[in-house]
């Protein structure tokens, strides 16, 4: 790509400059860092946060965002009784000590999400934590852990050393973890890779789909500058059919493979990684390929990629089916964040996290005069969470004009009408003085999305500006932006071309301009949305019993008094250990397990269950009871067998009461004992 001019906006609106490339390319970077550090950006190895006022919050209002700590890549979401589990790498010891595990969060549209812990935690094999891959539902059980088991094909360092991991050098392998309970907990088959490594340096963030014409499931590899293919017919042996080398974008992640109709009624295939184009003149996103695939290689229409965003940080993008229309449409999401300055964020300071990721698209293949591309719009189900909407109607822009409007978290749309213009676009998150704002707009040939001006995370001041194609015969555009308190987010027209970028402005610069230079520009249907606050509660694990004890304030009575957890590992289970009334080997014993009193603050308690099926109310119970004001106000049994299962309880009805868990075991015969794990208060 050759350097474009850019609006700085230093003055007046309409004032241009036009540096060369390495300009362009290097920036201020000593006057980006002393503003970075004013706006209380953290640098790579942040210390813990200290407790922020709301005042000073820079969480993304209707974004999604990591309770706490850290986040990287989204993994695939799946579709599981009726919501979409989304899983990401989360860091709890971010700050302290490298390594991810699988969080999990819930969300019916896609839009409004709802934590759920963590899913699959490090540590707990010889492999350490784990890295990118993919969750598929096993509805043939092909791999026999069960019809609809959740079954993830996971990057992990095989048996790496301790250098390794601080380093995370070890040799990288795939390796198989499987939930029972609906995906909501994982456990890891064995710490022996289904896909060794095989003396690459780069084996990564494995992307599974099934493949139904062939009866067998296809698994794509990030090898370098390479996709390798592999398939298998359980997920657990796998055979290498062939190789895509694209040498022209350096190291590819995050591989994805799949097939879509487009408008004109073509079905055709599609292949995505995530690469750094940067250097080249392309995006650090995620490029794709249409073509075809046999089963064995992909085949692209071109080799050249296009790009899903030009943005600088939409990173380890994913797309997963709308189950409404599988074939004719997607949704995807990106990591709002880049490998080139990931911890230079006020988030971390201000609100003890780190992660944010872009509103979730809705995507569909269409073609165009030049082929065939991907389109995205945000997720029409985003303006089911709108609180409010400004319009503005029409306004002409001769120049600049303030909008009266002033917010930090909001979407903007446009439609944008002129004859003969140099450059258009709207100012965000303009300071008092006029001074700080980032722009999105268009110049001649190219629409760009410019944050040089304001909270640049990029403290080498390289990455500033985003170019995508425009088409210079046109004189009409359709401007739809998102912008949050720390993202911005840019659609042009159909969402062909879509520029994403971190931004950390001051939290009180908010004020919007409009404006123009070289001509006059009509700005109609001007409207201002502004969404709820989606922020999730994290989820709340009452006990996962892995101590030495039941856990602080619970109580025994009767036969239980002076047990604690037992080392077991169930079908099912979580962790190294579990609550079993079975004491002292046989089921003679009877009493209670009670834990402390909790308030109930979230919709859901979800627990896993096993043991004698005696119901409450029986002679002889076996019964895991939520109790209000002392009375049982839920209860469950087991099913006589040792295999845990979940049980979820929906809590709308006693919101804000005071509730205590009992686990009471009043048998003594067959199956006369009740086992239990992993409770979790959730969304």
């Amino acid at each position: 790509m050759t350097s474009r001019p850019s609006l700085h906006g230093a003055g007046a609106a309409g004032t241009l400059r036009r540096p060369g490339k390495a300009r362009l390319r290097l920036g201020l970077a000593a006057l980006l860092g002393l503003a970075l550090t004013a706006l209380g950006v953290v640098a790579p190895g942040p210390a813990a946060p200290a407790p922020a006022l709301a005042a000073d919050s820079y969480r993304d209002v209707y974004h999604f965002t990591v309770p706490d700590h850290w986040k990287n890549d989204p993994q695939r979401p799946v579709y599981v009784d009726g919501a979409f589990h989304y899983y990401y790498l989360y860091n709890a010891d971010y700050g302290q000590a490298v390594g991810t595990a699988w969080r999990l969060a819930t969300t019916g549209d896609n839009v409004a999400f709802h934590d759920q812990g963590v899913a699959a935690p490090k540590k707990t094999n010889a492999n350490y934590d784990l890295w990118s891959g993919s969750a598929v539902v096993d509805t043939g059980n092909t791999a026999g852990f069960g019809a609809g088991a959740i079954v993830v094909l996971v990057t992990q360092m095989d048996h790496p050393t301790p250098a390794q991991i601080a380093d995370a050098s070890g040799p990288q392998a795939q390796f198989l973890w499987y939930s029972t309970d609906g995906g909501r907990n994982f456990r890891p088959y064995g710490d022996t890779p289904v896909l060794p490594n095989g003396g690459r340096k780069d084996f990564r963030d494995p992307k599974v789909l099934w493949d139904a014409p062939r009866h067998r499931w296809v698994a794509l590899l990030a090898e370098g500058s390479a996709i390798g293919f592999f398939t298998s017919p359980d997920l657990k042996t796998w055979t290498w059919v062939s190789d895509y080398a694209n040498g022209s974008l350096g190291t590819l992640e995050c591989p994805d493979l799949f097939r879509i109709r487009a408008d004109d009624g073509t079905v055709h295939w599609v292949m995505g990684a995530s690469a750094n184009g940067y250097l080249t003149g392309d995006p650090n996103t995620y490029a794709y390929w249409t073509g075809t695939f046999d089963g064995t290689s992909f085949t692209p229409d071109t080799g050249a990629p296009q790009w899903l965003d030009h943005g600088l940080d939409w990173y380890a993008g994913v797309t997963w089916e709308d189950p409404a229309a599988p074939l004719d449409r997607r949704f995807a999401m990106g990591w709002m964040n880049n490998w080139s300055y990931p911890h230079t964020t006020p988030t971390w300071a201000a609100d003890g996290f780190n992660g944010t990721d872009s509103i979730t698209r809705r995507i569909t293949l269409k073609h165009y005069d030049d082929g065939y591309a991907l389109a995205s719009e945000p997720v029409p189900a985003l303006a089911q969470h709108a609180t409010g909407v400004t319009a503005l109607g029409t306004i002409q822009v001769d120049g600049q004009v303030r909008l009266g409007y002033h917010g930090t978290a909001y979407q903007l749309d446009a439609d944008v009408g002129w004859s003969t213009i140099d450059n258009l676009g709207v100012q965000l998150r303009v300071s008092a003085d006029g001074s700080r704002h980032a722009d999105a707009g268009i110049f001649h040939d190219v629409s760009y999305l410019n944050r040089r001006q304001t909270g640049n995370p990029d403290p080498s001041g390289a990455r500033e500006e985003s170019h995508a194609p425009y088409d210079p015969a046109k004189t009409h555009a359709h401007l739809r932006i998102l912008v949050d308190r720390t993202t911005i987010e840019y659609f042009v027209d159909d969402g062909r071309y879509v520029h994403s970028a971190e931004a950390f402005p001051d939290p009180a610069d908010d004020g919007v301009n409009l404006f123009t230079s070289g001509g006059a520009a009509t700005f109609a249907n001007v409207t201002v949305t502004e969404f709820a606050d989606l922020a999730q509660r994290p989820a709340d694990v009452l006990a996962d019993f892995e101590g030495t004890t039941y856990g602080t304030g619970w109580t025994a009575t009767g036969g239980l008094t002076g047990t604690g957890p037992t080392a077991e590992s169930l079908p099912g289970s979580v962790g190294s250990a579990v609550l079993d009334t079975f004491a002292g080997g046989s089921d003679a014993a009877t009493g209670t397990v009670t834990s402390p009193a909790f308030t109930v603050d979230r919709r859901s308690l979800h627990l896993l269950i096993a043991g004698g099926n005696h119901p409450l109310g029986r002679p002889g119970a076996t019964s895991v009871n939520l109790l209000v004001d002392g009375q049982p106000v839920r209860t469950a049994t087991g099913d006589d067998s040792g295999s845990l299962r979940p049980v979820t309880w929906d809590l709308a009805d006693l919101q804000g009461r005071s509730a205590q868990l009992q686990v009471l075991d009043d048998a003594t015969g067959s199956w006369g004992h009740l086992i239990l794990d992993q409770v979790t208060l959730s969304d």
